[in-house]
């Protein structure tokens, strides 16, 4: 019988793959602006640039979701979509229609441009089912106008996630197979909302997501800016965690001169540090901790580095467009 060999080195059949596995794919897995980014002449876009067999390219941060194989959903919806999508057939039109699409929804993590501005390529699908935190949305109401800006195609159908464990629904409202509830972490309002909104609970949220007939536990955290306790208790909570990975030291940017904003102005905790959350993650007793949303000054992107040594040495692995995970 042929079978699918997932991440975890199992060999699945198709059939029970059918019957309710979760899919995970990474489709981007850096941060604002990418890498190489378009401006950016600093040591991992010059390698990565130049071809470099120890840095790769990476889009911004945008994963895909499905309990079947079928239909999916996107955490966050990255500027580089267009390209994400035609990298993965499986995200493609089916078909069947000219024109149709695999993707039920998004879920919004927060109102960043990098996780939203790609909900102007789906404009032409028709309304958008978008969820989100009444910050969030208000965020992209007031502060940029991206949703009136999308009225005058489709529109977006607003949901806000739950705070317990619920029915993630297609938009036919027909169940998934997949339970979902956005996390509470603390954040601040994007730069283009300074001064219009405080600072607290609402502007960012994590989400925990579980297939309904494995069992198989997400658990999707890319902008943490405060280990506390909340979130250090959820952290062991899931098989799979997809963790905030965006700089490894607090003045990254400001050493190396292209920034003057550290990580906890900029809203990420770092990874190294005596606060860092390598120290966290290191013990989890968790099968599998990926690092996502790195940003293109991190060390931990060339491999062979110490930072990335000490990473992979922790057992927690770094995320690479294209990754695929299977629970």
């Amino acid at each position: 019988m042929g079978g699918h060999k997932c991440n975890f080195g199992v060999l699945v059949p198709w059939k029970q793959l059918s019957l309710g596995v979760m899919r995970i794919i990474l489709l981007g897995t850096a941060a604002g602006g990418g890498l190489p980014q378009w401006n950016c002449n600093c040591p991992n876009c010059r390698e990565a640039r130049i071809g470099s067999e120890r840095i790769a390219p990476r889009t911004q941060s945008s994963v895909a979701i499905s309990a079947d194989g079928r239909p999916w959903f996107l955490l966050n919806a990255s500027p580089d979509l267009r390209v994400q999508l035609e990298s993965v057939p499986r995200l493609h039109p089916q078909a069947k229609t000219l024109r149709n699409t695999n993707i039920e929804a998004v879920l919004l993590t927060n109102a960043d441009l990098d996780h939203t501005l790609g909900l102007l390529l789906m404009r032409e699908g028709g309304k958008i089912r978008v969820h989100a935190t009444s910050r969030v949305r208000e965020a992209l109401t007031r502060g940029i106008s991206l949703a009136p800006t999308l009225q005058s195609f489709g529109g977006i159908h607003w949901t806000k996630p739950p705070r317990e464990l619920s029915p993630l629904l297609r938009r036919n409202g027909s169940r998934s197979g997949l339970r979902y509830q956005a996390v509470d972490v603390i954040g601040k309002p994007p730069r283009f909302m300074k001064g219009r909104q405080s600072s607290g609970f609402g502007h960012s949220v994590g989400y925990r997501i579980v297939d309904e007939k494995s069992g198989g536990r997400l658990l999707f955290l890319p902008d943490v800016a405060v280990l506390d306790e909340q979130i250090i208790d959820a952290l062991s909570d899931c098989d799979v965690l997809l963790f905030d990975g965006t700089f490894w030291s607090e003045n990254e940017m400001r050493k190396l001169g292209v920034g003057n904003l550290s990580a906890k102005q900029m809203g990420h905790v770092p990874i190294g540090g005596r606060g860092g959350s390598l120290k966290q993650l290191a013990p989890l007793k968790v099968r599998r901790k990926i690092y996502t949303h790195i940003n293109n000054t991190n060390p931990i992107l060339r491999k062979g580095s110490p930072e990335d040594v000490a990473v992979r040495a922790a057992g927690i692995e770094i995320g690479h467009d294209g990754m695929e995970i299977v629970i």
